[in-house]
């Protein structure tokens, strides 16, 4: 099922083996990602071979981690809407303007892809009990998959969590803890109760299959404009996953042969009260200071230390891109401009990507003739406390 070789660290470049339980690099610390024998996957697999399969992100199955096909955990996720934004397009006289739906996946958010890859393989090893430190989405998909392996799950949340997502995490089954603090001082926390327990951590970029199910993204992306990639592509970064694994997928899909160089130019979007990336791009820094006090109604942003801001600054700088901070007024005003204008009842992380993209147009830093994907990384259904702020 899988062509998975070794795991690799992103910084010092240490080889590990793939079928043993990893977390972060031994040596620096850093984020450890899967490889995989792409010369035999390109004699091996045609991308033709894709429109008879199921339309589901387990379709690129020979590019991810589990071996045994018994092993994937599936709830229906991936393979979400590519919509034409035609009528938020015609306001801002753009006509090949598009959003990548995420809020369509199973748990409501695109966090389904990177935990349902993640349990999968940690069941494969042979995990029986996982934890997570989490703002919501990320501890609500850990929670469905976790039930759906029949392992135990243990979530960490601030205490400050939106009902809806401490609801959902306790309904799946999981053990829910609330921190007096942000997501930072949840995920201490967690690294403190794993270590006395034994669990298994799955924090973003600290174990190395959470990446490989967001990549997906990429690839969807890729078949969905017939393999001709945007020329822009805005993503809500907190954790950054996402956008570090689209980039991974656009150089396998590279080296596969399937696309050209030609790439999409990376945004990085955050809010104004959590902008840890955003400062440190423009600073020309390789790593971001942690953020102070951080703030923002987008509970997806308010990430104020990633473990792979080295890995989202060098994809940013890679791609030609830029990193832009909007206010928590003008995300919220985007979200309910993106939703009551195309349907797509957006979060406010993806509401942001929209106020990005006016603020670049501003700048003129995108062309309004260019094909730009916003990506709404999640349903709104589940911030009722943002829209009784309206």
């Amino acid at each position: 099922m899988s062509y998975l070789t070794h795991l690799e660290c992103s910084l010092c470049g240490q080889h590990y083996d793939a079928d043993e339980l990893q977390t972060v690099c031994l040596h620096c610390q850093r984020p450890v990602l899967a490889r995989y024998d792409l010369e035999a996957v390109a004699n091996g697999w045609d991308r033709d071979s894709l429109q008879t399969r199921e339309p589901d992100m387990w379709r690129y199955h020979e590019v991810l981690p589990i071996r045994d096909e018994r092993m994937a955990m599936r709830l229906g996720e991936g393979y979400t809407p590519l919509l034409h934004a035609e009528r938020l397009g015609d306001t801002l006289r753009m006509p090949h303007l598009f959003i990548k739906d995420e809020g369509l996946n199973p748990t409501g958010s695109f966090k389904a892809r990177g935990l349902s890859v993640a349990i999968s393989r940690a069941l494969e090893l042979g995990v029986k009990e996982v934890v997570i430190p989490s703002a919501g989405n990320a501890a609500g998909a850990m929670s469905a998959y976790a039930a759906r392996a029949g392992m135990k799950a243990h979530v960490f949340m601030p205490k400050d969590v939106p009902y809806p997502f401490l609801h959902e995490c306790q309904a799946l089954g999981a053990t829910v803890t609330l921190v007096d603090g942000l997501i930072t001082d949840c995920g201490r926390k967690a690294t403190e109760k794993a270590e006395q327990r034994g669990w298994f951590a799955v924090s973003t970029l600290k174990e190395p299959y959470r990446v490989e199910g967001k990549k997906t993204m990429g690839y969807e992306l890729a078949e969905q404009f017939t393999w001709q990639l945007p020329d822009v592509i805005i993503y809500p970064t907190g954790g950054g996953t996402g956008l570090i694994g689209m980039w991974k997928a656009f150089d396998e899909m590279e080296q596969l042969g399937w696309i050209d160089g030609g790439r999409p130019r990376m945004i990085s979007v955050q809010a104004e009260g959590c902008a840890p990336i955003v400062r440190a791009f423009h600073a020309g820094e390789e790593y971001a200071t942690p953020w102070e006090h951080a703030h923002t109604v987008a509970d997806g942003l308010r990430v104020p230390s990633a473990v792979g801001d080295f890995l989202m600054l060098r994809v940013l700088r890679e791609s030609n891109g830029t990193a832009v901070a909007v206010s928590d007024t003008a995300l919220v005003n985007a979200q309910m401009r993106m939703s009551s204008l195309e349907g797509t009842f957006a979060c406010p992380e993806g509401g942001a990507t929209l106020a990005a993209l006016e603020t670049l147009l501003e700048e003129r830093w995108v062309s309004p003739e260019e094909r730009v994907v916003l990506f709404n990384t999640g349903t709104g259904l589940k911030y009722p406390h943002v829209l009784q702020r309206l």
